[in-house]
């Protein structure tokens, strides 16, 4: 595991003890986590600030919060806990840096679970797996049902809309989205969203500015 790494949330916390905490590397056996942040070196079994590792291993780390349980992996955005500010009223504009590989990723949330967007301006749709649907409880299978072509053929999937949608510090309502069953470098996002803002480019900085 390299220093560097982000955290993406997977249940949704309630501890006013902590507001943030993100999983910033791993020394030895030892997980470094940056929480409210300030950096807490702790094994399995620790805990500082309210927040307790359960787990440690190269997929990333458990920690427990407030009897609630987060997930922190690779490249996600830090979990936001009870007491932190949401999206920024009226935010209208999101920064992005590509990373590695020259993607560009951006930590966001659907329906108020935290997730981590690839922007793909050749996708149609918001595109969400199976399994990440799953986990983010949407309920697809009463979705409408619909196929793809694709390089690999004819894809299924759910048709879908998801009430909220926050990229970056922009929330958007009501986004069109695909549920499609097969594994997924993470979510896509589509021209369903990236329709709904002005798109620019600057070597490795993409600006989203809502339309």
């Amino acid at each position: 595991m390299k220093r560097g790494l982000g955290a993406l949330l997977l249940a949704a916390p309630a501890l006013a003890a902590a507001q943030a905490v993100s999983l910033a590397g791993q020394m030895g056996s030892k997980a470094l986590l940056v929480i409210d942040g300030q950096p807490q070196t702790l094994a399995v079994g620790e805990a500082a600030r309210g927040v307790r590792l359960l787990r440690l291993d190269d997929d990333g780390a458990m920690v427990e919060a407030g009897g609630r349980r987060l997930v922190l992996r690779a490249d996600g955005a830090p979990a936001r806990l009870a007491g932190t500010p949401g999206p920024a009223a009226g935010a209208r504009e999101v920064v992005i840096t590509a990373g590695s590989g020259g993607h560009f990723v951006v930590g966001g949330a659907i329906n108020g679970r935290a997730v981590r967007f690839l922007v793909d301006t050749g996708a149609t749709l918001i595109s969400i797996s199976q399994a990440e649907a799953d986990r983010l409880g949407l309920s697809y299978r009463d979705g409408e049902r619909a196929s793809s072509q694709t390089a690999n053929g004819v894809v299924p999937m759910y048709l879908v809309t998801l009430g909220s949608v926050r990229i970056g510090e922009v929330e958007l309502a009501n986004v069109p989205a695909a549920v499609i069953p097969a594994p997924m470098p993470g979510i896509l996002l589509g021209n369903s969203a990236l329709s709904r803002f002005q798109m620019r480019r600057e070597n490795d900085v993409m600006r989203l500015t809502v339309r």
